[in-house]
């Protein structure tokens, strides 16, 4: 591709740049000499954008106006006045599977594909920096914008995010890593102080950033609203300067979530280098009047001036002229997306997959009307939505439809009597409908208006509707199969009176094809939760904390979030952690384990084979934990170490092999400030305890 240029200028009149031959040390260079250019007002200007969506052009030393636009699941770019609550309409984009059921596909290059297609919408729009992806840790079910992060497990979370930066940034447009940090909640996002030991948030709740920080090498890294043990983090020097920069080498661009800025002076100081959206000149001027009384110095603002116009040059280097992406290609992706990252909860006697010949009834309006992405600032225009009640015609099923349930709002208050009854109604007509059927497919899940950012969850209940009507309609046909959709774990008070059970999490614009492929064995399941499921909400670690009080969110559980506190505390889920079955079998066996010293420990090498015994192609995960008994420190029972995802045909045997280094096996010792693994005994489980 061929970089279109708002790509050269003069510097003091005399030396012309080309920004398309020179690298990452020139642009550098060419930024100090820019920023030793500026008067104070255009170097305070540089710390804030223009408006929602784009920073100040400075068509004197040749700056263009770059444009920065939400994600993280495809793009969402608005034209005109611009809004970053989602509400406002967009430009037509590919609408990808959210981050919790992309997780589920333990698939490093999928990811990769999807953020290079992500990046390759951005390319289109003309669109420099795309707001994802998201990597905070899901503590505790109920945050409303779960569906927009990858998992528990830091590990996972922080792979999947690097693979994401990496695909998105292979086009040359940037990201931008969030929410920096601790920003695990939506109530009182804006003002509320996570109190957490150092311990915890180091191995907890920095992991996946650190991964994704130093393995994708986002362009930038987004701070959050919330304050962290007591300082805002859009003024935190300890992250954003002491532990982002100088510990993990950071070199980009820190920018603030939007309308994330309390003090802005207090902001540059900590490394804070620009402020969305733009603030009509308000900070700029605070900044400026900072630096002439002496309360900030040239040096700090020319640092952030620096970082801002680097990323400025990056951009420019990265346009391309009349680019356009294949649409259609984009939809197939995130029907094969969400392929491989569905999960097969449950599949008693075998009865997926079905076929084409039986006799079946769909019930549930999700089927013709699906939930497919999330609420929000991520909530995009998509290009084509499938459902799944068109694929299965599409594949020459025999089907009858019942609506199941109406419209499903949010409830605040009892049901009225009219409700009741149009209720009983639908349920009637859906029993109906599923009698004498071969297969009974049920689409449930989560309304938009129960999950959202800006609100979280009150509990982990679907809807009355939707309960009552699984219940009922297992209760006429004892071969029911329930399609969820969602962003988060759900309490299934029924999970015992139906055979089957498909999670489909919020699943893209290609959800309802992708789903009938999988129901009707076109594709064969193969994702694994990313995120335990417990029975209900109390056993949750973070049940009595969360979401906390006025003014502070305490962590009180430490470092036991997730399967770290369920197996730990021996709470039995309804789902553990990388649970998910196939329509085949898979045998591991011949495992080997190969070492030698380096300087920091010793280096291992795993080896074992996995052989599909099923009689369909089929992939599988593998997931390596470590675990090691310690009595003077606590630790959880294991902590996943790497996880490797391979394709089989039936009967197929192949090696896998698998590189570790046990200075990755260790916690972090708060005496001596740094990651320490204690000579000892190590436990490796190639696929669990079992």
């Amino acid at each position: 591709m061929k970089s279109e240029l708002h790509n050269s200028f003069e510097i003091n009149n005399k030396v012309e740049i080309d920004l398309v031959v020179i690298d990452q040390v020139e642009i550098r260079k060419v930024a100090k000499e820019l920023v030793a250019q500026m008067t104070l007002e255009e170097k305070a200007g540089l710390c804030s954008g223009r408006d929602c969506w784009t920073l100040k052009p400075m068509e004197r030393l040749g700056l263009a106006s770059i444009t920065m636009m939400d994600g993280p699941h495809g793009l969402r770019k608005q034209v005109g006045t611009g809004d970053n609550l989602g509400i406002g309409d967009s430009l037509p984009s590919v609408c990808f599977p959210t981050a919790s059921a992309l997780a589920c596909s333990f698939d490093r290059k999928l990811v990769y594909q999807v953020g290079r297609a992500i990046g390759e919408a951005c390319l289109q729009e003309e669109v420099s920096i795309i707001l994802g992806p998201g990597v905070n840790q899901k503590r505790s079910p109920l945050c409303g914008r779960n569906f927009e992060y990858f998992s528990e497990d830091p590990m996972l979370s922080g792979e999947m995010a690097a693979s994401l930066i990496q695909g998105v940034q292979s086009t040359g447009t940037g990201t931008s890593l969030k929410h920096f940090a601790v920003n695990n909640q939506e109530k009182r996002r804006m003002t509320i102080s996570a109190v957490i030991d150092e311990r915890a948030l180091r191995e907890t709740y920095l992991r996946s950033f650190e991964i994704a920080v130093k393995k994708g090498k986002p362009e930038t890294v987004m701070c959050a609203y919330n304050r962290l043990n007591g300082v805002y983090c859009s003024e935190n020097e300890y992250l954003l300067t002491d532990i982002l920069r100088k510990e993990w080498g950071f070199e980009g661009a820190v920018i603030s979530d939007w309308g994330a800025v309390n003090d802005r002076v207090l902001g540059v100081k900590a490394g804070l280098d620009l402020e969305m959206p733009g603030n009509d000149g308000y900070n700029d001027a605070k900044i400026i009047s900072a630096v002439n009384n002496g309360e900030l110095t040239m040096e700090a603002l020319d640092t952030v001036a620096c970082r801002v116009t680097e990323l400025i040059l990056k951009a420019m280097k990265c346009r391309v002229k009349d680019y356009h992406y294949d649409p259609i290609r984009h939809h197939n992706l995130a029907v094969k997306a969400l392929e491989q990252s569905a999960v097969l909860l449950k599949n008693e006697n075998h009865l997926l997959p079905g076929n084409s010949k039986q006799k079946a009834a769909v019930i549930g309006s999700f089927a013709k009307a699906p939930r497919f992405q999330g609420a929000g600032s991520s909530k995009l225009h998509p290009v084509k939505i499938d459902n799944a009640w068109d694929a299965f015609i599409d594949l020459g099923l025999e089907i009858t439809y019942a609506e199941g349930y109406g419209e499903t709002k949010r409830r605040t208050g009892k049901p009225t009597a009219e409700e009741i009854q149009k209720q009983k109604l639908l349920i009637k007509e859906a029993c109906e409908t599923a009698k004498n059927k071969d297969i009974v497919y049920i689409f449930a899940g989560l309304p938009e208006g129960y999950e959202s950012e800006g609100f979280d969850r009150s509990d982990m209940k679907l809807p009355q509707e939707h309960n009552r009507l699984i219940e009922a309609v297992a209760g006429c046909n004892s071969n029911v199969v329930v399609i969820l959709s969602g962003g988060a774990p759900m309490e299934l008070p029924w999970i015992d009176k139906v055979k089957s059970v498909l999670l489909a999490y919020l699943g893209g614009e290609g959800a309802g094809t992708a789903i009938a492929n999988l129901l009707l064995g076109k594709a064969v399941p193969s994702g694994k939760l990313a995120e335990s499921w417990p029975i209900r909400l109390e056993d949750n670690p973070s049940y009595n904390y969360f979401p906390g009080g006025s003014l502070t969110a305490e962590y009180r559980e430490s470092i036991y979030v997730g399967y770290r506190y369920y197996e730990k505390a021996g709470v039995p889920v309804l789902f553990p952690f990388g649970h998910g079955l196939s329509y085949a079998n898979f045998t591991y066996s011949n495992i080997k384990l190969d070492r030698y010293d380096c300087n920091y420990g010793e280096h291992l090498t795993l080896t074992f084979h996995i052989t599909n015994d099923g009689a369909v192609t089929a992939k599988e995960t593998a997931f390596i934990f470590v675990a090691h008994e310690n009595n003077k420190v606590f630790l959880p029972k294991k902590e996943l170490r790497e996880f490797v995802k391979v394709e089989l045909q039936p009967g197929e045997t192949k090696e896998v092999m698998v590189e570790l280094d046990t200075k990755t096996f260790g916690y972090y010792n708060t005496l001596i400030r740094d990651w320490y693994a204690q000579e000892g005994r190590y436990t490796i489980f190639w696929k669990d305890h079992d």
